[in-house]
């Protein structure tokens, strides 16, 4: 196995970043670092601790436009839009920062005569974060900043692809005064992220990848008895109703399908419209998608640039293929993107109607710019269609009643219901998934539960 982490880049196939992986002694001495500093770092209290990560984060976004820039040359997301990464995390660690003293109170209990009682939210000890190239910034900070909020310490594993901005984070922790070993990045490949995940000092692990990669983390924990968050696959679904408005349904799918190549794991895959809005649904997400720009993501007329990898870009043609051969029809014009090629990373936006659940991209991840729509005629058989899945992250209802969006989201299987938008995180609400996505809770209140535990206090007093 390779001793080396080397990046290519999607846009041209060049080599961007190349550093040695972390070696044993290198993994041990974080351990031993991050298990020492923990205590301290837990005895700074709250406030202290708020203010340190504060300073943190203004040190992070005040980069913004070099971490945007490493960003799209990683991983090859446009230009244009990468710069609102570093503000999504700006928004979710100072949302996590700000409710931290509230959502880590003591659990106050009915008051018994003669008797102290209450249930504090204790520190796990260390914590390992896991995070993909997709949205490099928006799925480490999920756990980052409320694992240091909690007292916790916390190494973090970036994907080999962006490695450079477990670098920037870093960077901009030392500068602002987090303390040595209460954050560290390590480079590791496959060998050395299992080591992690066994290793003793390590109290729980927050992973976000593919299903695979999730019961590969599963299977190096087992027998440990720590906590896992597994955020996992997704092939999200979306239902026009008859009463939506359709000019805002269409931008927002069209949209919620295509951003960042379609490399979201709540990125709408499937979209189910009433019948008699189909046609019109189909005509006017076809011509918006017609007027993407499918190129080099560094120039600023780009508004879609490559997938990940030629390997990945190849994976999405074989969906699109099998769909074709079962019957489906594209109704996006590929030759109008001069750059989606064979043998390249680059991937025309491609909207596929007469579609059914037999097909692939209907039933499981397809990680670029895909999306399959079909007519449905009543609000029981779009919940039938929606839940039929494997996964479970978010689905979208387009109405304006809210009253039906409320009823057919209470039957929905999946980790957050949306009224007229998709494709969006909320730090204030939590972020789950059912089935194949996964388990376990980030973010909210509710997100500070897995990364602490409780320790009950019961108290006899004048015995």
């Amino acid at each position: 196995m390779t001793q080396e982490l080397i990046t290519i880049s999607p846009i041209d196939g060049r080599e961007v970043v190349r550093r040695p992986y972390a070696s044993e002694a290198q993994v041990a001495q974080a351990l031993a670092d991050a298990q020492a500093a923990q205590g301290a770092w837990h005895a700074l209290g709250i406030e202290q601790r708020g203010r340190i990560l504060s300073e943190a984060v203004t040190r992070f976004v005040a980069g913004k436009v070099e971490i945007a820039r490493a960003i799209t040359i990683q991983m090859g997301r446009p230009l244009r839009y990468t710069p609102g990464e570093v503000d999504g995390f700006e928004a979710r660690a100072r949302h996590m920062i700000g409710i931290a003293a509230e959502a880590l109170a003591p659990i106050q209990v009915p008051e018994i005569a003669g008797f102290t009682r209450f249930i504090s939210r204790e520190p796990i000890g260390v914590a390992l974060t896991i995070a993909p190239w997709n949205y490099p910034l928006l799925t480490a900070v999920n756990s980052i900043v409320p694992a240091l909020m909690a007292g916790n310490t916390v190494i973090l594993k970036h994907s080999d692809q962006t490695p450079l901005c477990a670098e920037l984070i870093g960077r901009a922790f030392s500068e602002a005064g987090v303390p040595h070993g209460v954050f560290q990045y390590l480079h590791a490949n496959h060998d050395i992220a299992q080591r992690l995940i066994r290793a003793p000092e390590i109290g729980y692990v927050s992973f976000t990848g593919s299903v695979r990669g999730g019961q590969s983390v599963e299977k190096a924990a087992a027998g440990r008895f720590i906590g896992v968050g597994l955020e996992l696959g997704g092939n999200d679904p979306a239902y026009v109703r008859a009463d939506a408005n359709l000019a805002h349904a269409v931008e927002t799918l069209v949209d919620g399908a295509f951003f960042n190549s379609g490399q979201s794991c709540c990125g709408i895959q499937r979209i189910y419209v009433a019948r008699d809005r189909y046609q019109d649904f189909i005509d006017r997400a076809a011509a918006l998608t017609q007027e993407y720009v499918l190129g080099d993501p560094l120039q600023p007329d780009t508004t879609l640039g490559p997938v990940v990898r030629t390997r990945a870009a190849d994976e999405v043609r074989e969906v699109i293929a099998e769909a074709e051969a079962r019957g489906a029809r594209n109704l996006v014009d590929a030759t109008r993107f001069d750059a989606a090629r064979a043998g390249t990373p680059y991937v025309a936006p491609t909207l596929l109607t007469q579609v059914d659940h037999r097909m692939r991209v209907m039933n499981d991840e397809c990680f670029g710019p895909v999306v399959g729509v079909m007519p449905v005629d009543t609000d029981e058989e779009a919940v039938a269609l929606m839940n039929d899945s494997p996964y479970g992250l978010t689905a979208a209802i387009f109405t304006q009643d809210e009253e039906a969006a409320l009823h057919l989201g209470r039957q929905l299987r999946t980790g957050t219901v949306f009224m007229n938008r998709c494709d969006y995180l909320d730090p204030a609400l939590a972020w789950t998934g059912v089935k194949q996505t996964g388990r376990g809770v980030s973010l909210s209140r509710v997100g500070y539960e897995q990364l602490t535990q409780a320790k009950s206090f019961h108290l006899r007093r004048n015995a």
